[in-house]
């Protein structure tokens, strides 16, 4: 049985590839076994704007969220991010397999402007599943606003 990412994807008709890997122990390694770049693994974050107010932000695998970027553009003076029962709950995914696609709710949906012009990865509400998708479709179809909200991955 497809996960309900898969099933979202289907009903939505848009095109994707399935990317079945083993168990993976950071973003890095993600990139390795899925064929990509680290940029093109991108990182589906879920974020609390109240109680039972939550969105997705999509980044770029090298870039974090800007968090006063992103409050400026949703007008608010707070955000957080849930802990992992909280987004399991707002979601209906574990950490790690979060997507906004087939997710038990449909909050809205940001993506980082650099998104657009690629082909990305995302997971697939499975573990060791990715789908290879355009982004530009993907934007789309998650009718996501898009906007300049992340900052360069910080080195250690």
């Amino acid at each position: 049985m497809p996960s309900p990412a898969i099933t979202a994807l289907d009903a939505a008709q848009l095109p994707y590839r399935l990317v079945s890997h083993g168990a993976v122990g950071s973003l890095a390694e993600a990139a390795a076994v899925r064929g990509v770049a680290v940029p093109d693994v991108v990182k589906t974050i879920v974020v609390r704007r109240g109680e039972d107010d939550h969105l997705f932000v999509l980044t770029l695998g090298d870039r974090v969220i800007s968090w006063p970027k992103l409050r400026a553009l949703l007008g608010v003076h707070r955000l957080s991010m849930p802990d992992a029962a909280g987004a399991l709950a707002a979601t209906g995914y574990e950490r790690g397999t979060i997507t906004p696609f087939g997710a038990s709710t449909a909050w809205p949906v940001v993506a980082d402007e650099r998104l657009r012009g690629r082909e990305i990865t995302l997971g697939a509400g499975e573990r060791g599943l990715a789908i290879a998708i355009d982004a530009d479709a993907a934007i789309a179809a998650l009718d996501a606003t898009v906007a300049d909200v992340t900052d360069p991955q910080p080195t250690r």
